[in-house]
C-alpha cells in the first residue's frame, strides 16, 4: 500500500497522523510526505530557516519516508497565491505517488494555509479521478493548535469518524514530535508534547484503547 500525508507546514503530519504513518511503516507500506509550505526570509530569520529545513530532515529519516515532496509555497502566505497554482502542484505528486490512501490536514482548521491545502488537495483528488489514480481513501486528520482553535460553526466542525490505535507507537511520535524544536511548546500550550500525550488518551479512550489518532473520512472508494 502506499500512503500520501499532505501537510500544510511541517509538523501537522506528526500532531495529526504521525501514530498512523509508523503503523503503516511497519505493516510494510509506503509513506510519502507532501509539505506544501515552508518557511522564508524576511518572516523568519535565516538560522530559523535553516533550523526547520533540518528539522524535515530528521523527521522524514525517523519516519523512513519514502520520498518527500516539498512544494515550496511561502508559510502563512497561501491566501496570496493563485489558487490553481497550489491545485497544479498537489496534483503532480498524487499524479506521481499514486497512493491509495491520502490523510489531509482538516478543511475546518483555523489557520488559513491548512484550509487552502484542503480544498486544494480535494480539487486534486476528485471523486471520479479517484479510480484512475488508484486512491481508495481520502481522511482529514487534526492538528492541535488549529483544529481546536477554529470557530464552534457546523461547517469548521472536526467530527471525526475513523479511529486509529496508536498505542503501540504513541512513544516513538512523541519522540518524532521532540525533533520539532522550533515549534514545540511548553505545557499547557497545544503543541506541548503532553498534549499530544492527552489528545491521544482521549481518542483512545472514546473507542476503548489506551492512545488512538482520529480522522474524518472524505472519501472512499470500495
Amino acid at each position: 500500500m502506499r500512503v500520501l500525508a499532505i501537510s500544510g507546514h511541517p509538523d501537522d503530519e506528526t500532531l495529526g497522523c504521525g501514530g498512523t504513518l509508523l503503523r503503516h511503516r511497519a505493516d510494510g507500506d509506503e509513506v510519502y510526505w507532501v509539505i506544501a509550505t515552508q518557511a522564508t526570509e524576511p518572516r523568519w530569520q535565516a538560522e530559523t530557516v535553516r533550523q526547520k529545513a533540518t528539522e524535515v530532515e530528521q523527521v522524514a529519516q525517523a519516519y523512513a519516508m519514502s520520498d518527500v515532496h516539498r512544494l515550496g509555497f511561502p508559510a502563512a502566505m497561501l491566501d496570496v497565491m493563485p489558487h490553481a497554482e497550489v491545485v497544479e502542484a498537489l496534483c503532480g505528486v498524487v499524479a506521481k505517488v499514486r497512493p491509495d490512501v491520502v490523510y489531509v490536514v482538516h478543511g475546518g482548521d483555523i489557520h488559513t494555509d491548512h484550509r487552502i491545502v484542503f480544498d486544494a488537495s480535494i480539487a486534486a483528488l476528485k471523486s471520479h479521478y479517484m479510480k484512475r489514480l488508484g486512491v481508495t481513501r481520502v481522511a482529514s486528520y487534526e492538528t492541535l493548535s488549529s483544529t481546536d482553535a477554529a470557530p464552534p460553526l457546523a461547517d469548521r466542525t472536526f467530527a471525526p469518524s475513523i479511529y486509529r490505535d496508536v498505542t503501540e507507537y504513541l512513544e516513538q511520535k512523541l519522540a518524532i514530535m521532540a525533533m520539532y524544536e522550533s515549534e514545540l511548546q511548553p505545557f499547557p500550550m497545544p503543541r506541548a508534547l503532553e498534549s499530544v500525550r492527552a489528545l491521544a488518551r482521549c481518542r483512545g479512550a472514546t473507542v476503548g484503547v489506551a492512545y488512538a489518532e482520529a480522522f474524518m473520512l472524505i472519501r472512499e472508494l470500495t
